[in-house]
């Protein structure tokens, strides 16, 4: 009789809230489901390396929205990019971060199974989420924050902080310069200098 009193009382809240407030609780939740699969990939001794990685990619692609992390990082650059430039950097971009995070989660990582990744807090502003979690180790606690947006019923990544540094802005003031200095050019020709650099020593932590 409690379940059902206690079944009947959630029904009763939940159907207070607009449309909004009850997608915007799925933010943590389908974060969370995706960094538990990561964690459950890394954990998994049976995989072969590559294997693993690929996984690790699978569900990064699925998560991120690639094409507003490149407006983002382009900034001014993305309006005077022509539609060919646009699609090359998100196509580089996308490879070069997802070699990126895989380094980056294997170091934070370490020994795999003694992570533990906790979810501090959620904000939620119209479309727009952050959700603060703490990645704890025996040595550290890291902070990892991810911004999100909505998308079609989806939460989607499109910046992450680790330790107070933004990827987003990380990435913007090396490539602003870049361009301003060497073109589009110049700009995936170091992309792609750097994709087939992490290839070599996927445990690099990417710069």
């Amino acid at each position: 009789m409690k379940k059902l009193f206690l079944a009947i009382s959630l029904l009763m809240v939940l159907s207070t809230l607009s449309p909004m407030e009850v997608i915007a609780s799925q933010a943590t939740e389908q974060l969370q489901g995706d960094v538990d699969r990561i964690i459950e990939t890394l954990n998994d001794e049976g995989l072969d390396g590559r294997i693993r990685d690929e996984r690790i990619v699978s569900i990064v692609k699925g998560r991120f929205d690639f094409p507003t992390m490149s407006q983002w990082i382009l900034g001014i650059n993305w309006r005077r990019a022509n539609e060919a430039e646009r699609q090359r950097f998100i196509d580089l971009f996308t490879r070069l971060l997802e070699n990126t995070y895989v380094s980056r989660i294997e170091t934070y990582t370490g020994e795999y199974g003694r992570e533990n990744v906790r979810y501090v807090q959620e904000r939620i502003e119209g479309n727009r989420a952050l959700v603060n979690t703490l990645i704890v180790t025996k040595s550290a606690e890291i902070p990892v924050d991810y911004k999100m947006i909505l998308s079609e019923g989806k939460w989607l990544v499109y910046d992450v902080v680790i330790e107070e540094i933004s990827l987003v802005r990380n990435y913007r003031s090396t490539y602003s310069e870049i361009v301003s200095k060497e073109g589009f050019s110049g700009l995936f020709a170091r992309m792609e200098e750097k994709i087939a650099e992490l290839a070599k020593a996927p445990t690099e932590v990417a710069k």
